[in-house]
């Protein structure tokens, strides 16, 4: 028995039978880079809910409020969410000029 007949032998033995094989799973399709981004960018921009957590954003304005103003313990849920919306406004905008500004540059993405 020549060596190629031992090897191909042990590879016939170790080889799944056809019974046993699990099916292919379909490969997950690769977008190019941005193309999610951009649908993510164009899904937000259709939405009308809050992008921040509503829990860590009280937590977090209960705290700068005690820091500033201790006095003040109690928040109605409305000026909560006005808070809120007013803070994810002013960053949406924040980050749409800074991000004309980076076009104006010439560049693609935000940096420090």
């Amino acid at each position: 028995m020549c060596m190629y007949s031992w090897t191909r032998a042990r590879r016939m033995r170790n080889a799944p039978s056809s019974s046993r094989e699990e099916p292919r799973q379909a490969k997950r399709r690769r977008y190019k880079p941005g193309t999610v981004a951009l649908r993510e960018i164009r899904f937000y921009q259709k939405t009308c809910k809050l992008i921040i957590p509503a829990a860590p954003f009280i937590r977090t304005v209960r705290e700068i409020s005690n820091f500033f103003a201790p006095q003040i313990i109690r928040w109605t849920a409305e000026a909560l969410v006005a808070i809120q919306e007013a803070a994810e406004d002013y960053l949406v905008h924040l980050f749409e000029d800074a991000m004309l500004c980076a076009i104006h540059a010439k560049r693609v993405t935000l940096s420090k």
